[in-house]
């Protein structure tokens, strides 16, 4: 341990895992954020501390049992289907042969496109009545529960591609567990923030629901053995953040001209 401590390489590691961590935690928060939104006031930071708390205790534990992880990595069944040859050297398109982590990301990923497809129909519908989308009705403890759930699934899963991506950029287990614990500090700090911001601009919270569709379509090409590199996903999020930010600053000039140039003559 006291090796670690002093070794430069250890150091440089930890930075770039805390860093990656965070990236991949985007993920993650965005999901909270949006689920947890859906509840009452009063309840939304306990849901927030709950689903961040045991996305930290999945991620710790899931380190203890590292060898059973990579374990997960080894097919599991065979199709048996050749897909057509595609590049410049030929391969099959995509994998037939499934692992535990495919099939997990599989799942995970038509969770998350069925979820964000229901969010999305649910505010167009809301919209199109002419009903507050944003205003819900009270919320038994079963529905706090049921959001509760859907925050365990996708950690699960998160948590799993997290590990897992972690492996590849070292071996050391106390490194990867430090860099969990402050990924996972950062996520809590900034998960209330995060929430109201989302909840206080409805075109913020479409945004969102569409980076979840996206990611729910990369996790399920992941799981049929398409890799699709994370930092095209992560390039495209922070450019439509970036032109989504622009937009709301148009509004609010705009909405601030309209105010000091007060009520329309008659």
């Amino acid at each position: 341990m006291l090796e670690l401590l002093t070794s430069p390489e250890a150091w440089i590691a930890l930075l770039a895992l805390v860093t990656m961590e965070i990236v991949l935690g985007i993920d993650n928060l965005i999901f909270i954020s949006i689920v947890t939104n859906k509840l009452p006031d009063a309840q939304r930071p306990a849901a927030r501390r709950i689903g961040i708390g045991l996305a930290l205790l999945l991620r710790l534990a899931l380190l203890t049992v590292i060898a059973w992880i990579i374990g997960l990595t080894e097919p599991v069944f065979d199709l048996g289907i050749v897909g057509p040859d595609i590049g410049e050297h030929g391969g099959p398109a995509f994998e037939t042969a499934f692992s535990w982590r495919d099939l997990i990301l599989m799942v995970g990923g038509a969770f998350l496109v069925w979820k964000a497809t229901s969010e999305i129909h649910d505010k167009v519908e809301a919209a199109r009545s002419g009903e507050q989308a944003e205003e819900a009705e009270p919320v038994s403890q079963s529905a706090f529960m049921a959001v509760i759930v859907q925050i365990i699934l996708l950690d699960v899963v998160f948590s799993i591609d997290s590990i897992l991506t972690a492996v590849g950029m070292t071996t050391e287990v106390p490194i990867m567990m430090t860099a969990v614990v402050i990924a996972v500090g950062v996520m809590y700090w900034a998960s209330g923030p995060v929430s109201r911001f989302v909840h206080n601009n409805p075109t913020v919270v479409m945004l969102a629901l569409a980076f979840l569709l996206m990611i729910g379509m990369v996790l399920i090409a992941e799981g049929f053995g398409v890799h699709v590199p994370k930092g095209y996903i992560y390039a495209a999020m922070a450019f439509s953040a970036f032109v989504e930010g622009l937009n709301l600053a148009t509004g609010r000039r705009r909405r601030g001209r309209l105010h000091a140039a007060g009520p329309a003559p008659h």
